[in-house]
């Protein structure tokens, strides 16, 4: 079978010579017009006047459209109908777009924007969470809380209670592709739209909204993106909206992209949050009770930030049973860029939060931060009882029966956990304990350079929380000289899905992969799609592709079955070739007997996610079809005159289950640590007292370099099978490796504690600055 094999990706030669195709490469007829916003220079007040006369009057400028020109709306929000395309009047944040330039090129058009007069009545902005609380400004009424058991009772009973607070800062998505599209009009009033998008179906019905269409009236077409991270899952509505706008009015081609200042300053990042934490503890640190109260600062517009919100609810738990937990989400309205998808969507936070608490216990007991992540491990579902020291104490020391510990907050078992044996494996093959010795021994030894060493596990919930998401179709031909186009939902942004889903089309017909041809994402073959999100792109698209071609696999080995006289079930593909009783052919031949024969060579294939329900008012149900876990280990060490550091080595293992392409996922687990490590130590977002982003080009932002990572750095895939019934066992790997990061800050934690007796309380990101200031915090 072509699953299982570390396939190169199918469009690396594309990649390394530069001839693989994105938007800003597809051929554009010489009277394509080129777009752009003219942006709000204040993050909060009333447009008061607007003269655009010096625009219109731009050499090259064809058109300018404001709120009043457009045909309607335009309203460019996933979810609550809140982000009209260009402002009505009110600013909502510095770089909302205001109006609209079309010019014959893209210089013309961006010089253009800067000719405009704009004046303006300015309003204290609301940017901070302080700010915010004291407004009452927020996206839902009140905060939304889930909890269970009497957890003032179990933390107030437990003999140790600790609180604390962490801080974590957003993130720029960084894909190497800005934002794009391309927008060709047709005949009757159709649109052709190319979008470097995560979600062609929500271009398809925004620009069908916008221009008052159906949705048959608009095709998307996404061949791939140059990365998107969840920053395209939302944020190209508005690029596409505007190019049919105007490709509806003039008649003419229009396209957009943003240069990369403007994309920053526009786009939405990663949400921000502030947890405040509460916790009661044994003596061995096992969780009685634990209250958490998450902040996040969600920006101006809805966008996304409700389930961004609960996801980060959801994986307050991370891999650890919590008898009496109080979850408590505060949905916060500021005068930002509105912040967005980005991979974890909000399980990274949640995870922070939990993985803070578990490193300041064991600093408050003087205990092995490992040793207390595992005493709070959840239970395995096979292979007997946990250990006594993963067994909490009911409050007043009153024995109890041992209860299964297996029920997250919400109210889903966890059938699949499987980090006591992932831990166990990554601790001998790392000598977690030699090399804990060897770092304790070293910062005996030396006052200026101190290490530290964290090893932190994660447990990431896979499917969308919007259940209905939870559904992918796939269009697949079998041509007569046995060759295979194969469409699917799902999008390319370099993660290797196309690749991973060919590879499954390859192993159903049992031929080799270069049989299969796979073309790009087209809303006129694949109807209804959900984002290339949530993990879910292999799950949900792979297995409709399958369903795919075990139908026509079906029609052909019922007809190959009566012509040469034997059942259907003797009738075999593998290797490229077709055996039917005792004749055997090559699978091109086998398709040409079936097209001769009449038999249709064409089929969808339609797939959904089994156990799902959930309640997420109640926050209750069953929201993920399954678990994928990792675990990684990273050692770093710190100038304590400077603040700097390095990461010295990390080593990871994780579960990929029975993987479809052990190489893609062995990159995608390397990218996801790096992308993971970066939010929480280099990446740092700043805005300014006005509500400027201060932080809006690669010379102001880092990201980390090839000089950031580890120096040794050992990733390896558990060797398992998903239990649940993926395609062909396997498990999502694209946001999981992302919280594997969560080490790299841990450790850093673990080298500025070396430093003095008070607990570092180090933020995200923690930068040299921030290191530095925990420094001097613990030496008091």
């Amino acid at each position: 079978m072509s699953v299982a094999k570390p396939l190169p990706h199918d469009a690396a030669p594309l990649h390394v010579t530069g001839k693989a195709r994105y938007v800003d490469d597809i051929p554009t007829p010489t009277n394509c017009l080129h777009l752009a916003f003219g942006l709000s220079p204040i993050a909060a007040g009333r447009l008061t006047a607007l003269d655009l006369d010096a625009v219109r009057a731009a050499p090259g400028v064809v058109g300018v459209w404001t709120f009043d020109d457009l045909p309607s709306e335009c309203d460019c929000s996933p979810s609550l109908h809140d982000e009209p395309l260009l402002s009505d009047g009110t600013l909502h944040y510095q770089g909302q777009p205001v109006f609209l330039v079309a010019a014959e090129s893209h210089l013309a058009a961006r010089r253009a924007v800067a000719k405009a007069r704009i004046e303006t009545e300015a309003a204290p902005p609301i940017l901070t969470i302080e700010e915010a609380l004291a407004a009452d400004s927020r996206f839902e009424e009140g905060p939304r809380i889930w909890a269970r058991g009497d957890v003032e009772a179990a933390i107030d009973g437990a003999p140790h209670v600790i609180e604390g607070r962490i801080e974590m800062g957003g993130q720029e998505h960084f894909y190497l592709e800005g934002q794009a599209a391309l927008v060709f009009p047709q005949e009757d009033g159709d649109m052709l739209v190319h979008s470097s998008t995560q979600h062609p179906t929500e271009i398809q019905h925004k620009v069908a909204d916008a221009l008052g269409l159906q949705m048959h009236n608009v095709r998307v077409e996404t061949r791939r993106m140059g990365g998107g991270f969840g920053g395209k899952e939302s944020q190209g509505n508005a690029l596409a909206v505007a190019c049919a706008v105007v490709a509806a009015a003039t008649k003419r081609p229009a396209k957009m992209r943003y240069d990369r200042d403007d994309d920053m300053v526009i786009t939405g990042k990663r949400h921000d949050f502030r947890i405040d934490y509460r916790v009661g503890v044994d003596a061995e640190g096992v969780v009685q009770g634990i209250a958490f109260r998450q902040y996040t600062r969600c920006g101006w517009s809805q966008d996304l930030s409700l389930p961004v919100a609960d996801r980060a609810m959801l994986h307050a738990d991370n891999a650890y049973f919590l008898p009496a937990v109080r979850i408590e989400s505060h949905r916060l309205r500021t005068n930002m860029c509105s912040a967005t998808a980005y991979r974890g969507f909000g399980g990274p936070q949640g995870m922070v939060g939990i993985e803070r608490v578990m490193d300041h216990v064991a600093h408050v007991l003087g205990r092995d931060p490992l040793t207390v992540r595992k005493a709070n491990y959840y239970d395995p579902m096979e292979g007997g009882a946990a250990p006594r020291s993963a067994e909490p104490s009911p409050p007043g020391g009153i024995s109890a029966k041992k209860k299964p510990r297996t029920v997250t907050p919400y109210g889903q078992t966890v059938e699949d956990f499987i980090l006591h044996e992932m831990t166990e494996a990554l601790e001998m093959s790392y000598d977690y304990a030699g090399r804990r010795a060897a770092v304790a021994e070293w910062n005996a030894a030396n006052p200026i350079l101190k290490k530290g060493i964290a090893l932190t596990p994660v447990k990431f919930g896979i499917s969308f929380t919007l259940t209905h998401l939870n559904q992918a179709g796939a269009l697949v031909h079998v041509y007569q000289d046995g060759s295979i186009a194969m469409n699917h939902g799902g999008t390319e942004m370099g993660q290797g899905l196309f690749q991973k889903v060919a590879q499954v089309a390859a192993s159903a017909f049992g031929v080799p992969q270069e049989v299969v041809r796979i073309t790009a994402t087209d809303t006129a073959k694949v109807p209804n799609t959900s984002a290339t999100a949530a993990s879910s792109g292999s799950d949900l698209n792979g297995a409709a592709v399958k369903v795919a071609c075990e139908t026509i696999r079906t029609r052909m080995a019922e007809h190959l079955a009566q012509l040469h006289q034997c059942r259907p079930d003797e009738v075999l593909f593998r290797e490229g070739r077709v055996q039917a009783g005792a004749q055997e052919m090559s699978f091109a031949e086998a398709a040409a007997f079936c097209y001769a024969g009449r038999v249709s060579l064409s089929a969808t294939g339609f797939y959904k996610t089994p156990k799902l329900s959930w309640d997420r008012m109640k926050g209750e149900g069953r929201p993920f079809f399954y678990f994928a876990h990792g675990a990684a280990c990273t050692e770093v060490v710190i100038d304590t005159l400077t603040g700097e550091y390095r990461m010295l080595r990390t080593d990871i293992l994780h579960d990929a289950g029975a993987s479809l392409n052990p190489a893609i996922d062995i990159g995608q687990v390397e990218g996801g640590f790096v992308q993971g490590a970066g939010w929480l130590t280099t990446e740092e977002l700043v805005w300014d007292d006005h509500g400027r982003l201060r932080t809006h080009a690669p010379s102001t932002y880092k990201i980390p370099a090839c000089s950031d990572a580890p120096e040794v750095f050992n990733v390896a895939l558990w060797e398992g099978e998903n239990r649940e019934e993926t395609v062909y066992r396997s498990k999502a790997v694209g946001e999981p490796p992302f919280m594997l990061g969560i080490s790299a800050l841990m450790a850093l934690s673990d080298a500025v504690a070396a430093c003095g007796p008070e607990y570092p309380a180090l933020d995200a990101p923690a930068t040299p600055e921030r290191v530095l200031a925990a420094i001097a915090r613990v030496q008091g």
